[in-house]
């Protein structure tokens, strides 16, 4: 099966869970770009569920749109799970949303390290007024699986809780 057809299918089932609950979701992307912003917003009348998306690519991005401390990037990197969870808080706060999500890696073909190698993505999810969650995983293939991998991951995350 095609892949973007997951993603889709992935996308309606977020969909279907937030339209369920009455509630809308935030964005806040690294590695990914703007992708998983993508395939939500694929999913027709999801402006009604879909809050915002921020793409922090860079670290000072990350600081000043999602209040991610310089020290918590100094400390661990912008690929950990601590930037990831202050990547959901800042959203939340920045936001009109119910539920967060973020997503922070390493997508390739360069930039790894034997701590933190190519694939290297976390992902972290929060419903506001909750402690958020995150996990790491592995993926592999090249930038673009890898990207596609972590949005799928990350679309199933919520309703799957």
């Amino acid at each position: 099966m095609n892949a973007d057809i997951n993603l889709i299918q992935a996308a309606e089932n977020l969909s279907q869970y937030l339209q369920k609950n009455h509630a809308r979701i935030v964005t806040a992307e690294s590695c990914t770009g703007g992708c998983l912003a993508q395939y939500i917003t694929s999913i027709a009348g999801s402006s009604a569920w879909f809050d915002r998306g921020f793409i922090t690519y860079s670290n000072q991005s990350k600081i000043d749109m999602l209040d991610v401390k310089p020290e918590t990037l100094a400390q661990f990197g912008a690929v950990s799970a601590e930037v990831a969870m202050q990547m959901t808080d800042g959203a939340l706060r920045r936001s009109e949303a119910d539920y967060a999500i973020a997503i922070t890696g390493i997508a390739g073909p360069t930039g790894g390290s034997l701590e933190k190698p190519i694939g290297s993505v976390y992902i972290a999810w929060q419903k506001r007024n909750h402690p958020a969650k995150v996990i790491l995983v592995h993926f592999s293939g090249n930038r673009e699986q890898i990207r596609k991998q972590a949005v799928y991951q990350a679309l199933n995350l919520i309703p799957n809780e």
